[in-house]
């Protein structure tokens, strides 16, 4: 298909638009702000309605974590000092020193009784101790 006239004229015309300075439009530069101004002032809107219930949901998951970790250790607790009571107990300990230990009960001849002295009443001195050197003037 061959273009005659005007049509074809057009389509074999080239043009050089290396000259041609673009003015840009301040009305451009205006809505790009106050676009990127809108999305901030929602997004932040967001970010302050959002921050208080994230704060409320990583508090009360770190509540719950600390009533298990309480839990665990107040039945730690009542585990240790059922053992401890089960250790302390005389009968055990009497069945262990003879059994394993090899220890008999001693003999009267062989006890010596260690008796507690009374605290001596308030105001006395005991024999040892030296008087308190006088202040000379």
């Amino acid at each position: 298909m061959k273009v005659s006239g005007r049509e074809g004229a057009m389509l074999s015309k080239s043009i050089d638009n290396s000259g041609v300075i673009r003015e840009v439009d301040p009305r451009t530069s205006r809505d790009l702000v106050a676009l990127m101004l809108l999305v901030a002032i929602l997004v932040g809107g967001l970010v302050l309605y959002a921050w208080p219930h994230f704060q409320s949901r990583q508090t009360s998951m770190a509540t719950e974590e600390m009533r298990r970790e309480r839990d665990r250790l107040v039945e730690e607790n009542r585990k240790l000092r059922l053992e401890k009571a089960s250790l302390e107990n005389l009968g055990r300990v009497a069945a262990i020193a003879t059994r394993d230990l090899g220890l008999v009960k001693p003999t009267a001849e062989q006890m010596v009784v260690v008796e507690v002295p009374a605290a001596p009443p308030a105001g006395a001195r005991l024999a040892s101790e030296r008087p308190a050197p006088e202040a000379r003037n």
